[in-house]
């Protein structure tokens, strides 16, 4: 086990390449990695530019240090083109699928869904649910809670 590298190596390269691929497969098809997650949120119902924030909290970018708390930037900041491509419909009180968007969400999914079975192969269903608590165990011990 001395010869194996560290943990934090297998996370970086993993996260990076899961990255790298979903962009690649998402771009090709016209949709950045933060709008393919607004629609999927979306896919679930409508939801207020604070609920859309809340959910991709974890991949926005945060303000600088020194900045005021927060997030550099919002889930609107991925909706415009949405908008604009009349995928997603702004309403006076939340943001919402369009029935055309709901079709782009469907072709989109089982692109996705091929991604994710790239990212699996060779993996049983035990091994996957070992490494996601794994996972999750490590982030608990490191201070991580659903409430953050």
């Amino acid at each position: 086990m001395a010869d194996q590298r560290p943990i934090g190596f297998w996370l970086r390269l993993v996260d990076r390449l899961i990255d790298e691929r979903f962009a690649s497969v998402l771009d090709e098809h016209g949709v950045t990695r933060r709008q393919w997650q607004l629609l999927t949120i979306l896919d679930r119902g409508p939801a207020t530019a604070d609920e859309l924030d809340a959910a991709l909290a974890p991949f926005l970018a945060e303000s600088a240090e020194g900045e005021e708390s927060g997030l550099a930037e919002s889930s609107v900041d991925h909706l415009t083109e949405l908008i604009d491509s009349g995928w997603v419909a702004a309403t006076t009180s939340a943001y919402e699928l369009t029935e055309h968007g709901g079709a782009v969400y469907e072709r989109l999914r089982i692109v996705v869904a091929g991604i994710r079975d790239e990212v699996t192969a060779g993996l049983t269903e035990d091994e996957y649910r070992a490494t996601i608590e794994t996972l999750e165990r490590m982030a608990r011990n490191l201070g991580w809670d659903d409430e953050r």
